[in-house]
């Protein structure tokens, strides 16, 4: 998640005052400044002899650099190495040098002398961008190496079938196999994810609503670097503070989130907002949680439709969750799949919440056991997920292995392919006809909070 930056200024005290500034970004690896144009071309040619990824995420150009013009050594720079962002520095800051600098290819505009907060977020945004163009130059989309982490979102076909509970493992999971990882709460009216994890702060996800330039600094101040190795951003403790979250805050938030994190995990809980559909259509990955029964199922496809309808996610590209389930369950994972056109999770979670109840009442379910069979599952299916280990990486792959905290399978160690027949009786027949809420099972009994 290092971001690159080489510098080029013309000046001696211009290069020392922002070598100086560059050396507190956080995450940044800025290069000793070079002198002249000549020298900046070199240096990006020589670097991309041997493939794009040498290059760095961000070039600044000095308005003094030479002997070549900024505005024309910019144009240049953006022709020949069109995956690295330019920023250009100047003391004229006004509408006509902005069109000017846009027009050659600069990816932003920063006003001399540099500010901390304008030159974080001018190199972020450069950054997230050039991460962008390289991975349509080849680069895997999910990728965790430079900015650009993976979104996960986790959704609930509706309320207690366990969406927190899932998003929170997922996490922990993540962060147990080594992941740089923040988990995001976005049920803004009724979040949960402090309370899960015995953590109050201050901060929320409504505090960067109105800021339209996020830096590294103001991000650390409002998200919480739990003792689990999470970082968290939660929910408003004001329900009605929920509304200040809307869509276009909600995609300038997780952007900048995924340009510090390998892994982004967001709790969108059960309610569709502007603010986390604008999240599940820019995820990675979208995972949809419900319980094997009829309500909840039925629930389950109105969210995939719904989304359909929106245009925020397509069915086939929806993951199910199947939680609370057990081989005596008449509605089984594989009709689950049938009948909302998702993708379901070969790994089913168990029911089994007696095993949660306690840590769930303390608020502590970092500290639920390994043997647990709830979290065995939830943690086998971030595996599947590709949660626990960046792409392509079989030494990760084996160090996500080895954090899990269990091998066995829910339900006693046979393969849940092995596990998904369906008995046609009682709710699976009327599932099939698609018949309305009458004669329908009634909601399941909740025992505690969601699990």
């Amino acid at each position: 998640m290092t971001t690159r930056i080489l510098p080029a200024a013309g000046d001696a005290d211009a290069a020392r005052a922002l070598s100086a500034l560059l050396g507190q970004l956080p995450d940044a690896e800025p290069a000793a400044p070079l002198p002249d144009s000549g020298a900046l071309l070199d240096t990006l040619a020589r670097l991309a002899a041997g493939s794009v990824d040498e290059l760095p995420e961000v070039v600044l150009v000095h308005e003094r650099i030479g002997p070549v013009p900024a505005l024309d050594l910019i144009r240049e720079v953006a022709l020949r190495f069109p995956a690295v962002g330019v920023v250009l520095l100047s003391s004229d800051t006004g509408p006509a040098l902005f069109s000017a600098a846009m027009d050659s290819g600069a990816r932003g505009l920063i006003g001399l002398p540099p500010s901390y907060e304008e030159l974080a977020a001018r190199v972020q945004a450069a950054a997230q961008w050039s991460a962008g163009v390289r991975r349509h130059l080849g680069r895997p989309a999910d990728a965790p190496g430079g900015p650009g982490g993976r979104v996960v979102t986790v959704a609930g076909a509706k309320g207690g079938v366990g969406t927190t509970l899932t998003a929170v493992q997922f996490a922990l999971a993540a962060a147990a196999a080594g992941r740089r990882t923040v988990l995001v709460d976005m049920d803004l009216q009724a979040g949960d994810v402090g309370s899960y994890l015995d953590v109050q702060f201050r901060r929320s996800i409504a505090d960067l609503a109105g800021i339209h330039d996020i830096s590294p600094r103001v991000l650390q101040d409002a998200v919480y670097d739990d003792r689990t190795g999470l970082a968290l951003l939660l929910a408003p403790a004001e329900g009605e503070r929920g509304e200040e979250v809307d869509d276009r805050a909600a995609r300038h938030v997780v952007t900048a989130l995924r340009g510090r994190y390998e892994l982004v995990v967001v709790d969108c809980g059960t309610q569709v907002t502007g603010a986390n559909a604008a999240v599940v259509e820019m995820a990675d990955t979208a995972a949809l949680v419900t319980t094997p029964d009829v309500i909840s199922v039925r629930a389950a496809k109105r969210m995939v439709r719904m989304w359909e309808r929106l245009q925020v996610r397509k069915a086939e590209d929806t993951v199910m969750v199947v939680n609370r389930w057990s081989r005596h369950t008449e509605i089984q994972p594989s009709l689950i799949g049938k009948i909302t056109k998702a993708r379901v999770v070969k790994t089913p979670v168990p029911a089994a919440f007696k095993e949660l109840q306690p840590v769930v009442d303390a608020g502590r379910l970092q500290d639920l056991d390994n043997r647990s069979a709830v979290k065995q599952a939830l943690w086998t299916v971030a595996g599947e997920l590709g949660l626990l280990a960046a792409p392509a990486d079989p030494a990760g792959a084996a160090g996500a292995q080895a954090a899990l905290p269990g091998r066995d399978t829910p339900g006693g160690g046979r393969s849940s392919g092995a596990a998904l027949a369906v008995r046609a009786a009682g709710p699976v027949a009327r599932l099939r006809r698609g018949g309305g809420d009458r004669g329908s099972l009634g909601p399941r009994p909740r025992r505690g909070r969601e699990g």
